[in-house]
């Protein structure tokens, strides 16, 4: 992928005009051999953004033509070195869909997925992004086991995980906090089945017993008791696996009164 050595001369030449204001003019005009030498020129000088532009107006002429899957992957490349996310991960995409035997493509699909994990938002807001980020990297390792990208996939992935676990936790205890018990509990329960290596698990079992409890309560009388039951269940489960917690006796109370509930019931 270098620079024919016949357009050295060309984009010093180029260059040099570019400098006094010629720009433009390069890019409007139709000396396509030069535009493409000065693409490479800027683009090895880290001028990344005329370098995008030039190569984004190469694009169409080069298609089919043998520079077009250079062209292709410098005009990614210089859209991501100067932060256009957006638009260089379609771009990794395309150059993947269009050069799928490309000795770049492995990088191609790495930088695909990469692009939309640097679009990840913070965890409070939307996180679809994230999880298109997160199924894009699955599918590298998939294709590329062995690839030397691997450990670093793996720690986006983990960092997108906690994103996500953060997130569920902050829904399911938004419910919680406006005492909306019911959908508090069932989110809960998803949180710990989907993360049940999620630093916030304690927490997560003890809100969704106090929760599960206060739903039951204020159930109607045919309900009641199969709803104090799970109660009962869910105190046994967190008692048995966090039996030094700091909730324990908040749990304790709620245990006592569910039994006492129970008892009143004639059960």
């Amino acid at each position: 992928m270098n620079t024919p050595k016949k357009w050295i001369g060309i984009a010093a030449m180029v260059m040099l005009t570019a400098g006094c204001g010629g720009f433009n003019s390069l890019l409007n005009g139709n000396d396509y051999e030069a535009k493409y030498a000065a693409a490479m020129k800027y683009y090895n000088e880290n001028s990344f953004s005329r370098a995008a532009q030039l190569f984004e107006n190469l694009t169409m002429y080069y298609r089919g033509r043998d520079n077009a899957e250079n062209i292709s992957w410098y005009y990614a490349q210089s859209l991501r070195k100067q932060g256009e996310y957006l638009i260089a991960g379609y771009q990794y995409g395309r150059f993947a869909r269009q050069f799928p035997y490309s000795e770049k493509v492995e990088e191609a699909h790495f930088y695909s997925a990469w692009c939309k994990y640097k679009q990840s938002p913070d965890y409070s807001l939307d996180q679809s992004l994230t999880r298109e980020a997160m199924e894009e990297f699955e599918l590298f390792a998939e294709r590329y086991p062995r690839s030397t990208r691997i450990p670093e996939v793996n720690n986006c992935l983990d960092e997108m995980r906690k994103k996500l676990i953060r997130k569920d936790y902050e829904i399911a205890y938004g419910y919680y906090f406006i005492e909306e018990y019911h959908a508090a509990y069932q989110s809960f329960k998803t949180f710990l089945n989907l993360y049940p290596e999620a630093p916030q698990r304690e927490d997560a079992m003890f809100y969704m017993l106090e929760s599960g409890y206060r739903y039951a309560i204020n159930s109607r009388e045919d309900k009641m008791y199969e709803r104090l039951q799970q109660v009962v269940n869910d105190f046994d489960r967190f008692s048995s696996s966090f039996s030094n917690s700091r909730h324990l006796a908040s749990a304790q109370d709620i245990y006592t009164k569910t039994r006492a509930a129970m008892a009143k019931m004639g059960a």
